[in-house]
């Protein structure tokens, strides 16, 4: 485990031995439902444990007419710290283990319904742990469990909140590994963490600098916490007297009751830390922040919350959160990017965004796409500042490349209108680590985060010798207008028994009476069986056939069998409309990017004309935005631009080899034979 110190790994195995106790009675999918709220409660009790009576002394004093919020303000204060929780029960761990166990599942009901309201709620209804006490009582086990919690000491003085938060990172990703869940949901490497903080704040020296700085921080996928408390962690090595806020939303029950612990634990508001689902229904609905920083799920489907989604969307525009266009049904990560992106500040600080995504977010979608639109938005208004290609098998649940998105609203003057692209996947940026952790083979070194961190704020490129790895684009270098270029629809014409048999295949002409299918193939079997070139020429031979015959036919069925009766032609000549212009080949249809920087119609001069004379571009093909020809898109190749061409081996090389291995499988061959 990455940066974890000797006593979290020590307290990990520990936790991990208590587990063990379960197995039996709880499935090992069930594992963590019981021993992550354990810890939790293990935790507030070692914190609380000083202020007991200090607590209990000021209930008696406070007076029946006290309301709740001055009733948790005299209790919150007499707990001290900035610790927002108290317990008002006169039990402890320690002093429970004095009673009867065979009372000990009473009493806990008891001293967990004794906490402040913010901390019995997530016991209750998030951990839902009444429910596994109940079935802990029933196995009769509840009392060897409870017991071998009480051996170890939680308290911040003894296990500091970072320890706390590779604890319960180490604990999660080992239950997740057991139930083939995905711990990636739950918690993101501590050192991609970091190495998005230090991203965030590289160039912010001057902006947090000094006494009587606040900074707000929101995670909208907050898991258990991690980033915001590295972030808080971060600013304040910073700067000491900085104030920072906290606030978040998650989903998943269990995460947010963690991440929820950790705020009361640390003296934040716990109330900042919402729940429910960010994406249909906003928790800090008109909240502005200085720090954005997530690691929301890649390559999940919104489709059951999609209606909500979608009305967002279509009735309020921009003045809503996903004004600029909702990507595919089968991925969000850019709804998540598009809310973040809503709650900016508009102040001079400005805000600053760090988001980790897989790769489709780069170039999913083509032209006028929600993908394409979304980017198009956020290129167009100067807001993506740099993307960093992290290295595979970081995280614990996946080992596919991602990335990281830095967006502001106040670029730097020598940063406008410009992207930063860094590729940190080389081996220059990663180590391996002894032992693997699920998908997580790989690890970035605090050397190689200084070294992305450095190459980022000093917007490094070119000439400074690094352009391997870090190149500058103008935001315009992203988009194109993509071009429909036309080709002339030219076809021969003829009866023979084989197109004849195609006639038969067509829904106009099935729907004939039989008798009037007749009339029509008796005056088609009236024509020269010759080709013919020129569709007119054809539909005037074939008019004066059906008029001999006395057969009149509609509009169907005449497209019916110039269909049946036709076949693409180079050598024929262009079918022509009423008013005598070209009729376009979709068959031969094809589509162009343009960049933006380029005149299209010189575009189509250099390089279609002097390959097909004959095409023109369609300019009723136009933007749904600007109206100009061409719809424009917006997609970053990040691997087009770092490519880098790797000669193949001689063939000589090759060839050594394979005889090489073919003289070693007839040695093999010959051992078995034998």
């Amino acid at each position: 485990m990455s940066g974890a110190t000797a006593k979290v790994q020590s307290l990990s195995s520990f936790v991990w031995s208590i587990a063990e106790i379960l197995r039996g009675d709880f499935k090992q999918s069930e594992y963590g439902k019981v021993v992550l709220p354990f810890v939790v409660l293990r935790r507030l009790d070692c914190l609380l444990e000083g202020s007991k009576q200090a607590v209990l002394d000021a209930e008696k004093t406070l007076p029946e007419s006290a309301d709740d919020a001055t009733r948790d303000m005299i209790l919150f204060g007499a707990v001290g710290r900035n610790v927002k929780v108290y317990n008002t029960s006169s039990f402890t761990f320690d002093s429970l283990k004095g009673q009867d166990p065979g009372q000990l599942h009473d009493n806990l009901i008891s001293y967990i319904g004794k906490f402040s309201s913010n901390v019995s709620d997530i016991f209750l209804d998030k951990f839902r742990f009444t429910e596994q006490l109940k079935r802990l009582k029933e196995g009769g086990i509840l009392w060897n469990v409870f017991e071998r919690f009480c051996e170890i000491d939680l308290h911040p003085d003894t296990v500091s909140n970072l320890e706390m938060g590779y604890l319960f990172e180490e604990l999660i990703r080992r239950f997740s590994e057991i139930s083939n869940e995905t711990a990636g949901e739950h918690f993101t490497p501590r050192e991609v963490i970091r190495l998005i903080v230090d991203l965030l704040i590289a160039n912010d020296d001057a902006k947090l600098t000094g006494r009587g700085i606040i900074r707000q921080v929101y995670d909208p996928a907050c898991g258990t916490g991690g980033m915001l408390a590295l972030t808080e962690e971060a600013l304040k090595d910073f700067n000491p007297n900085i104030r920072v806020e906290l606030f978040g939303q998650e989903l998943n029950d269990e995460s947010f009751g963690i991440c929820k612990s950790d705020m009361l634990v640390t003296g934040h508001d716990p109330e900042q830390i919402a729940f429910g689902n960010t994406l249909t229904s906003d928790a800090h609905t008109g909240k502005k922040f200085h720090y954005m920083l997530s690691n929301p799920p890649y390559g999940v489907d919104w489709k059951k919350y999609q209606d909500p989604i979608k009305a967002e969307a279509e009735n309020m525009g921009f003045e809503g959160r996903f004004g600029a266009g909702t990507p595919r049904i089968s991925d969000g990560q850019l709804l998540f990017l598009q809310h973040m992106i809503s709650k900016m500040r508009d102040d001079e600080d400005g805000s600053r965004i760090g988001i980790v995504m897989n790769g489709s977010p780069l170039f999913t979608g083509g032209a006028q796409s929600g993908e394409s639109e979304i980017r198009r938005w956020m290129l167009e208004n100067d807001w993506v500042e740099a993307i960093v290609a992290l290295p595979t098998d970081l995280f614990y649940n996946t080992g596919i490349q991602t990335y990281v998105w830095l967006l502001t609203n106040r670029k730097p003057a020598s940063r406008h209108g410009k992207v930063q692209l860094i590729d940190a996947s080389g081996e220059r940026f990663w180590k391996s680590m002894r032992k693997s952790l699920g998908s997580k083979r790989r690890e970035i070194p605090d050397d190689a985060r200084a070294d992305i961190v450095r190459i980022y704020a000093d917007f490094l490129n070119g000439g400074s010798g690094e352009s391997d790895v870090s190149k500058i684009f103008k935001t315009t270098e992203f988009g194109s207008r993509e071009i429909r270029v036309e080709r002339p629809l030219r076809l021969n014409f003829q009866v023979s028994e084989e197109r004849l048999s195609r006639l038969a295949d067509e829904k106009a002409f099935q729907k004939l009476k039989d008798d009037e299918a007749e009339a029509i193939c008796a005056a088609l079997g009236n024509l020269p069986n010759t080709l013919f070139t020129n569709r007119d020429v054809f539909a005037k031979a074939l008019a004066k056939a059906l008029k001999a015959k006395g057969v009149k036919i509609g509009a169907p069925v005449k497209k019916a069998i110039l269909s049946a009766l036709s076949e693409r032609d180079e050598d024929a000549d262009i079918c022509t409309d009423k008013d005598g212009k070209p009729e376009s080949d979709t068959d031969l249809r094809d589509h162009e990017l343009v960049p933006l920087a380029e005149d299209w119609r010189e575009y189509v001069e250099r390089e279609v004309e002097p390959f097909v004379p004959d095409a023109w571009v369609d300019e009723s093909y136009t933007d749904a935005r600007d109206k100009q020809v061409g719809r424009v898109g917006y997609e970053i190749n990040f691997n087009r631009y770092f490519y880098q061409y790797v000669a193949p081996r001689p063939l000589e090389e090759i060839d050594a080899e394979l005889k090489a291995l073919e003289a070693e499988i007839a040695g093999l061959l010959k051992e078995v034979a034998a």
